[in-house]
């Protein structure tokens, strides 16, 4: 039997419009691993399994660094109330189609987007050469991105993002793109 391991670091926790960004794909994992914004700045990490799985451990052969922290683990469940209350799984969704129809004419006006991509508030930006300088320059002018593989601008704007937030990102891109 082959386990099915996922890294949700990144991708899970509403990020991409669903709780975990495996929902997607009609698949279900053995094992999770989660981190980045489920302790809200807070250094926690979690690590989920299904029960047969999970007792296959016995004590003393799985450690972890941040493991039992109070002050984290309170910063977590604060965190997962939040989303739920707010209904920020919906609102990532809703806000990454919203983020991505409104780059769409970024492609038909600048012949070097080459693609724009995503789920939810997980976005990418294909460009046809490095975008090193344009996260330069959008950090210049206040909007941190990256750059990936590269060629391909990443946006990952946090749960709460707001439409208007949206909107002055992409007049910051157009803006830089019409400078190149």
């Amino acid at each position: 039997e082959i386990l099915l391991i996922l890294d949700e670091v990144q991708c899970g926790l509403g990020r991409t419009g669903k709780m975990f960004a495996y929902q997607h794909y009609g698949i279900e994992p053995d094992v999770m691993t989660l981190a980045k914004p489920l302790g809200g700045g807070m250094p926690i990490g979690a690590t989920l399994a299904k029960e047969k799985v999970a007792s296959a451990f016995e004590p003393g052969t799985h450690a972890s660094t941040f493991g039992g922290n109070p002050l984290a683990c309170s910063a977590a469940l604060a965190f997962l109330k939040v989303v739920k209350k707010e209904n920020l799984v919906e609102k990532a969704r809703e806000r990454g189609n919203y983020f991505r129809a409104r780059l769409e004419p970024l492609k038909k006006k600048f012949p070097f987007v080459k693609e724009i991509r995503g789920k939810g508030l997980m976005i990418g930006l294909e460009l046809g050469f490095p975008g090193k300088d344009i996260v330069k320059r959008c950090r210049d002018r206040g909007l941190l991105i990256n750059c990936t593989v590269e060629k391909i601008l990443r946006f990952l704007p946090p749960l709460i993002i707001e439409e208007r937030d949206i909107d002055e990102a992409v007049k910051i891109l157009d803006t830089v793109f019409s400078h190149l």
